[in-house]
């Protein structure tokens, strides 16, 4: 069994890490926000979390929830245990997307025109994949659904890509016919994803290289003038 001290729980670096973490999964609630109101399509898990929700009383953002918990057990079952990011993954990002839905954060876009509703999808792509980036950056633990990937990966020896392929498109094909919404924003995520995740990576790691930098620039910089200084009154 995994102890954790109680001390890590009260350093501050351990509260901005999960402070990173809530604000990912924040951002990745809102993005698929955005990608619902839209109504172009759907990423594949939210495509079965849709279909569960036109047949079950669970609404969209619960549905989430049950499936992340559901999948936290099948991997305790195959000895994967989940991190702190795992459960706040699973209990946050249903809940916030429920309420983002219920305060009309993004408002239902079903009358707008296809530029606005194309614009909003992809605005949606993109702070998912912020979200991912400000979500795993901390490294406290992987996203119930990464958890099975990467169990299957280790199991089967099959490449990473072809896993993911493999259980996103079971996911797709079940969830579109519980009745979930497929369509060309399912196309733009899965060309999407991937760079906006790369893309948001890059973005954070420069933010981190300009917060360190005046911490050794000014040194570097004076040592730099000195020299230079110094050769100018050799040379003379």
């Amino acid at each position: 069994m995994l102890q954790i001290p109680w001390r890590t729980f009260l350093s501050w670096r351990y509260v901005l890490r999960l402070l990173c973490v809530c604000v990912g999964l924040a951002l990745y609630a809102l993005g698929i926000v955005l990608t619902f109101r839209s109504g172009l399509g759907l990423d594949p898990w939210d495509v079965l979390h849709q279909g569960i929700s036109r047949h079950t009383p669970l609404s969209f953002g619960t549905a989430n929830i049950a499936i992340g918990a559901l999948l936290i057990v099948l991997c305790l079952f195959f000895r994967v245990y989940p991190g702190v990011g795992t459960v706040l993954n699973m209990l946050l990002i249903g809940s916030l997307v429920d309420l983002f839905l219920r305060l009309n954060v993004v408002p239902d876009l079903g009358d707008a025109g296809l530029f606005w509703r194309l614009l909003v999808n992809v605005a949606g792509v993109g702070v998912i994949g912020l979200g991912t980036a400000f979500y795993i950056t901390p490294r406290m633990g992987a996203g119930p659904r990464d958890s099975l990937m990467l169990y299957l990966h280790q199991r089967t020896k099959l490449r990473l890509a072809i896993v993911r392929v493999s259980i996103e498109v079971c996911v797709l094909v079940i969830g579109f016919l519980l009745g979930g919404t497929v369509g060309f924003g399912t196309l733009i995520f899965a060309g999407g994803i991937g760079p906006a995740v790369e893309g948001s990576f890059y973005v954070l790691r420069k933010i981190g290289e300009l917060v360190r930098a005046p911490q050794v620039q000014p040194q570097q910089e004076r040592a730099e003038s000195g020299e230079a200084m110094s050769q100018l009154i050799s040379k003379k």
